[in-house]
């Protein structure tokens, strides 16, 4: 199990990377335009990535911040948005690669953001749907740079397997 997450840490921090280089190439106006995403921008849906990241975090780890909302604007400037989510995808790389596989098929306790609700649950299925809602808000990122007219990355797990960094997971 932990080298199943493992590989998803790493292709979440290699499939981020890939976004980030092709958002790097907008506009600031292309940067916060409202495309109709349910984020809006690529500004609040990059935000929204590092926010929900910072919130799962903070429940497994009991360390750093956690935005209050879902909506949170983090970072207006692209730079500094792209260094924080580089931390942070090292911060997840890093927690997983620290577990046991018995800790990751433990149990932990939170409260929701949305409801303030205490819940308790499984390790494993909370790091599946942290992956899982990466994938879903990576896929509007691509559909963003498309609507832009701009060159979208190829973000598949099985492309990632097939890099230098991915084939150790292959």
């Amino acid at each position: 199990m932990k080298q199943h997450f493992l590989m998803f840490a790493t292709y979440n921090a290699w499939a981020n990377q890939q976004v980030y280089d092709a958002a790097s190439g907008l506009t600031k106006d292309e940067f916060t335009r409202d495309v109709g995403a349910f984020f809006k921008s690529m500004r609040g849906t990059l935000n929204h990535l590092l926010v929900a990241d910072k919130i799962w975090l903070k429940r497994f780890t009991g360390e750093g911040d956690a935005p209050a909302a879902l909506d949170t604007i983090l970072y207006i400037d692209f730079p500094k948005l792209r260094v924080a989510r580089e931390m942070e995808d090292k911060r997840l790389v890093d927690w997983i690669g620290s577990q046991s596989e018995k800790a990751l098929a433990g149990r932990f306790t939170y409260m929701t953001v949305t409801d303030m609700r205490t819940v308790s649950q499984r390790v494993a299925p909370a790091l599946a749907h942290l992956f899982n809602h990466q994938t879903h808000h990576r896929g509007q990122a691509h559909t963003i740079l498309t609507v832009l007219g701009k060159e979208a990355p190829t973000l598949d797990l099985i492309y990632f397997q097939r890099t230098e960094e991915g084939r150790a997971f292959a």
